[in-house]
């Protein structure tokens, strides 16, 4: 018979992406930030999580020569680029509600003259605010966040409003919300069967990229069974008990 532990390891390698070398180090270098481990120190908290010295050797050595990492007498830290990409991505998770009134925000991308790369990159962009696609060019959410729409030199018209469609039928559009809960539901009973700390780590660094697309809708549009409050609190819990593993907690 195959216990909870074995279970949820057969579950990890069939579904979740592998751990690498680089993903393992980024997050000891912004869990330690600002400490500067030493080459034997990343070494050896990356070896806790199941990466091989010799694979942690050369990630260290590619992510200097590209500009990732920067190594000083004292030891290795994240550029400042990487750091903040890293800590904004952090950020994002956590996003800041307020009582909703009833709007949407609307935002209609003007004309179709740009080049695929800046469309990728306004999609992305968009993505980011929690704005989903209603068809090409126009995005939209409910109101209830309080972050700024910040799209700079965008070509873009934002609005706030009222669609002309029910908001169910919106969400419906939107969002697959049946299949986002199905994932949540999925990973919380990951993260509960997981011991290893190899595990924990790889099914919390599938929950930040889950959370990263959780549409933080109001509490009037959730529905019935919705996980994305628990997910972020197992989320939020990890992040302490990652930095007390000894060798995450001696890298600094």
């Amino acid at each position: 018979m195959t216990d909870a532990t074995d279970s949820a390891r057969l579950d990890l390698a069939d579904h979740l992406p592998r751990l690498t070398a680089r993903g393992v180090i980024l997050s000891l270098l912004v869990s330690n930030h600002p400490a500067r481990p030493t080459p034997a120190q990343v070494v050896r908290a990356a070896g806790a999580f199941g990466i091989k010295e010799s694979a942690a050797r050369v990630a260290l050595t590619r992510m200097v020569s590209g500009g990732d990492l920067t190594r000083t007498r004292e030891g290795f830290h994240l550029s400042e680029p990487l750091l903040e990409r890293r800590q904004r991505v952090l950020h994002e998770v956590d996003q800041r509600t307020r009582e909703w009134n009833g709007d949407w925000e609307i935002v209609m991308v003007a004309g179709p003259g740009r080049d695929p790369a800046e469309r990728a990159t306004l999609r992305a962009r968009l993505a980011r605010l929690r704005l989903a696609e209603l068809r090409e060019g126009v995005w939209l959410r409910p109101a209830n966040l309080t972050r700024p729409l910040e799209l700079g030199d965008a070509p873009v018209e934002i609005f706030t409003g009222r669609p002309g469609r029910r908001d169910a039928e919106l969400l419906d559009l939107l969002w697959d919300l049946p299949a986002w809960e199905t994932q949540s539901r999925r990973l919380l009973d990951l993260i509960e069967r997981a011991e290893s700390p190899v595990d924990r780590f790889t099914v919390a660094t599938a929950i930040v990229r889950h959370l990263l697309t959780d549409p933080f809708l109001p509490q009037q549009l959730r529905p019935r069974q919705w996980s994305a409050d628990r997910l972020h609190q197992v989320w939020i819990a990890y992040q302490d008990e990652f930095v007390s593993i000894p060798e995450v907690g001696h890298a600094n």
